[in-house]
């Protein structure tokens, strides 16, 4: 395995965190090229907790990114001092990014997610639970509203903003939904649904997949044994 690109992500990224918060990181790994003819190929994936890290190789992590996730997509854009490990095929990774963007891709991705954020609050009632469960419904009320805040961004000017203006605004929301103020989440995603299907998007309907694939076939050769490679 050969680390790309790795960084922190989450909440630390945001500007989000807490005294107790994790601290998030995803990177990008290439697999040696070889092994993929193999009769084992190498993992997609490889999650661990305690620390949180989740790491893609290139392959996976190009479909994912296509796909809009935002989690995959965030890589690319975090804050300098966020990453952790840089190398030249990951900074070409970093350069770009907009290939990995399309209008409906983003809009689908982040309301997504966010929809599944507003699911998990709606199904936890008025706010009368344990103290534990309100920190969890907080947290999901401020994922809900910073998904709906970078998609929208997003969307509407091909940047995607990672640490946040004003991050106090979203720990207030999510006080507030967390009390019981489910209607402003509510309110808040039918707002972000309008201004997804109106607000005018200077993004392709479709990714440039041609550019992403010219970046994942150097990484296939770049990670030939040599005397494949002719290096």
């Amino acid at each position: 395995m050969h680390l790309l690109l790795s960084g922190i992500v989450g909440s630390v990224a945001y500007g989000l965190a807490g005294p107790g918060s994790d601290v998030d990181r995803i990177g990008v790994y290439a697999a040696p090229t070889v092994a993929f003819h193999g009769l084992r190929p190498p993992r997609e994936s490889m999650v661990t907790t305690g620390p949180d890290v989740t790491l893609h190789e290139a392959g996976k992590y190009a479909r994912l990114a296509l796909s809009g996730n935002p989690t995959a997509t965030e890589l690319m854009w975090l804050p300098d001092d966020c990453y952790e490990t840089r190398t030249e095929l990951g900074d070409r990774l970093v350069a770009i990014r907009s290939a990995f963007l399309s209008a409906p891709r983003v809009r689908d991705a982040y309301l997504g997610y966010a929809t599944q954020q507003f699911r998990k609050l709606a199904s936890r009632g008025d706010g009368t639970f344990s103290a534990d469960t309100r920190r969890r419904t907080a947290k999901h009320a401020r994922h809900l509203a910073r998904l709906l805040h970078q998609g929208r961004l997003l969307h509407a000017s091909g940047v995607l903003e990672i640490r946040l203006a004003d991050p106090e605004r979203f720990r207030a929301f999510g006080e507030r939904v967390a009390g019981g103020e489910l209607d402003e989440a509510r309110a808040l995603l039918a707002e972000a649904e309008r201004d997804f299907d109106t607000v005018r998007t200077p993004l392709p309907d479709r990714p440039d997949e041609a550019t992403v694939e010219r970046w994942l076939l150097d990484v296939r050769a770049a990670h030939l044994p040599p005397e494949l490679s002719g290096r």
